[in-house]
């Protein structure tokens, strides 16, 4: 809960101090007009009781005396009642080994934080879902330049095609036409048909000129 400790109720807000549940006031002294101010506006904030004025108790508080209010079952502040203080029974410093355990055995919890569990805080749910979701958008980037890449492979796949075909078709016409086209002759003459021409020149030379001597010399007998 939220207490507030103060000697005085005016250093409270009145919008603070109408939400207080518990009021626990000790003695407050009012000599002067601002003192007895704060004193009638700490009387008023509690429930009257018929059996004392508030105001005059409060100025009349002892040593260890107290003004109590508390809320009911209901949520109510009772009536305020005056009432002594019990003195504290704590002790200024650690306790020892031996009251520690005491009172852990005596503890109505014992047993259900004895271990430790660092469960699955709210960072790491968060980081988790986080990193999923990286690793999803890192395979869809992954699938796309995959599916990219394999797009690429399927053009230039179909464009050798397209060439091959291409130079096929070139090579099959070109077959084509050296079908339909008829063989020439060649024109060059192989050794044998040189040879053959020579000698035959040659004996034509020679039967030439035996026939024009002898077609000479029967006209100089003449």
């Amino acid at each position: 809960g939220v207490y507030f400790v103060t000697q005085n109720p005016a250093d409270i807000p009145d919008s603070v101090l109408a939400q207080l549940g518990n009021r626990i006031q000790h003695a407050l002294r009012a000599y002067t007009p601002s003192e007895q101010k704060g004193l009638k506006a700490a009387s008023q904030s509690f429930r009257v009781n018929a059996a004392f004025d508030t105001a005059e108790a409060i100025q009349g508080l002892g040593v260890g005396e107290a003004l109590v209010s508390v809320l009911d079952e209901k949520g109510a502040p009772t009536i305020v009642a005056r009432t002594k203080i019990r003195p504290p029974a704590s002790r200024l410093g650690p306790a020892t080994d031996a009251e520690r355990a005491a009172i852990m055995a005596a503890s109505p919890v014992r047993g259900l934080y004895d271990q430790v569990l660092n469960r699955e805080s709210a960072a790491e749910i968060l980081a988790n879902r986080h990193g999923a979701a990286d690793q999803a958008a890192a395979q869809a980037k992954a699938q796309v330049e995959a599916d990219k890449a394999a797009q690429l492979q399927a053009k230039a796949d179909e464009k050798a095609a397209q060439a091959q075909a291409k130079a096929q078709a070139q090579a099959d016409a070109r077959a084509a036409r050296a079908t339909a086209t008829p063989a020439r002759r060649s024109t060059r003459e192989t050794p044998i048909e040189a040879m053959t021409k020579s000698v035959l020149r040659t004996a034509g030379s020679t039967l030439t000129r035996e026939l024009m001597r002898g077609l000479l010399g029967g006209l100089k007998r003449r």
